[in-house]
């Protein structure tokens, strides 16, 4: 427990995953393996067609997987119609899709962040960077999760004795409305793309960032308005201030559904024994009152450490990968702007910087307010959002940072013609 609480979440890496607990329990022990008695907190729900809740409770249960799926199994099956379980997973899948819809319409952001994966060989080499799609099958274990972390955090938070409501001190998962002078510079950067961003405050900017993210969906600066948009918006924490969760559009949320890989969630599973055992006597909550605190706090910054060293690894395999490309000419577009240079995302997401120095014909300057290089004699000018053909002409292992450059359109194979 010591070191689950030092590590505080797994790590996952591009080549491994450093777990929180050992081995022995994450992956066999306390994992719901095929066939095997396992012991496990369960959140039952009684369910409409209409994806309505009429019903739950949080039980002790025994469970026995009949089969484990992989995302890409079940997909087939909601695809397909046929296969293992076919209709329990059809079912589940329909109850999803209805749940989903109606949180959107309550007023939860729809952020559909595409990820980048790679293939690698043996010795860890990246041979290939794709995206990883998000489907439906991604879908229904997000929105029962969703829904038991939701329930889970009702039940501790504001758990009833005697008919009224207690307030207990727990650890949620909360996130704060989006700081306007943010979103004033996201309105402006949108406004360069053609999309007017109406909204500055309260639950209307989640609307109307779902309608601009709708907008831009399939388009060359979906994902350049995407990564704007997730930084306009505020991070989500751990907390023992209920804040609520602005971008689910929940008043209550916790981190339940993952205790082997989460510290937080198993603070959670602890709080809601002692509750259904009868053990939240004042001794209890004293104790939780004195740790929960730091743990929340801990458990953020290691998040974000975590974080940090998942993007670490995949500027490294990026750069590894496109090591092996220099020279060769790709398309891309304009993802960042700085004093120093312009940064170009390929379609795989990798993403390089073109030096000020090396942009073709002219002294270039900044503009941070119109945030475009611009030529000091010829005017030419490179801007957010622009699609532009680069050559691969360089990489650095220390830095992991891609060099480009731009490739000019000469003509030359027009006037040929």
């Amino acid at each position: 427990d010591k070191e689950a609480e030092k590590r505080a979440t797994s790590v996952y890496l591009v080549d491994r995953t450093i777990p929180m607990l050992p081995e022995r329990l994450c992956n066999f022990i306390c994992s719901l393996r095929p066939n095997e008695e396992k012991l496990a907190f369960s959140v039952i729900f009684d369910i409409t067609e209409k994806g309505e809740v009429r019903d739950s409770r949080i039980v002790h249960t025994v469970i026995n997987s009949d089969r484990r799926f992989t995302y890409e199994e079940a997909q087939q099956i909601i695809e397909t119609g046929k296969g293992d379980f076919a209709e329990e997973v059809l079912t589940l899948n329909r109850l999803a899709q209805r749940m989903r819809k109606t949180r959107f319409k309550r007023g939860a952001v729809s952020f559909q962040r595409e990820e980048a994966k790679f293939k690698l060989d043996a010795e860890g080499k990246p041979l290939g960077v794709y995206f990883k799609e998000q489907k439906e099958a991604n879908q229904l274990i997000e929105e029962f999760m969703l829904l038991a972390n939701k329930q889970v955090a009702e039940f501790c938070g504001h758990h009833k004795v005697n008919g009224r409501a207690v307030r207990r001190t727990m650890v949620y998962r909360v996130h704060d409305v989006p700081n306007e002078e943010k979103l004033e510079k996201f309105r402006t950067f949108v406004l360069r793309f053609g999309y007017v961003f109406k909204a500055d405050k309260g639950r209307a900017v989640a609307k109307e960032m779902n309608k601009l993210l709708g907008q831009a969906k399939g388009r060359i600066e979906e994902n350049v308005i995407s990564n704007l948009a997730v930084r306009a918006m505020s991070k989500a924490f751990y907390s023992t201030d209920n804040i609520g969760h602005y971008g689910l559009a929940f008043p209550y949320y916790t981190h339940f559904t993952s205790p082997i890989r989460r510290y937080p969630d198993l603070q959670i599973h602890r709080i809601i024994k002692d509750n259904l055992r009868g053990r939240m006597n004042a001794k209890r909550i004293e104790h939780y009152e004195k740790i929960l605190p730091e743990v929340a706090k801990h458990s953020s910054e290691t998040e974000r450490r975590a974080e940090e060293a998942e993007r670490e690894t995949d500027k490294l395999k990026k750069m590894e990968y496109m090591a092996e490309r220099i020279g060769e000419e790709y398309e891309g577009i304009i993802s960042g702007i700085t004093a120093w240079g312009i940064y170009v995302e390929l379609p795989n997401t990798v993403e390089g910087m073109v030096h000020v120095s090396r942009l073709p014909g002219d002294y270039y300057f900044y503009d941070e307010n119109l945030c475009e290089m611009i030529g000091e004699h010829t005017g030419r000018s490179y801007c957010l959002g622009e699609p532009v053909k680069i050559k691969v002409t360089g990489t650095d292992s220390m830095t992991k940072a891609i060099d480009f450059d731009i490739v000019e359109d000469t003509g030359e194979d027009d006037a040929e013609e």
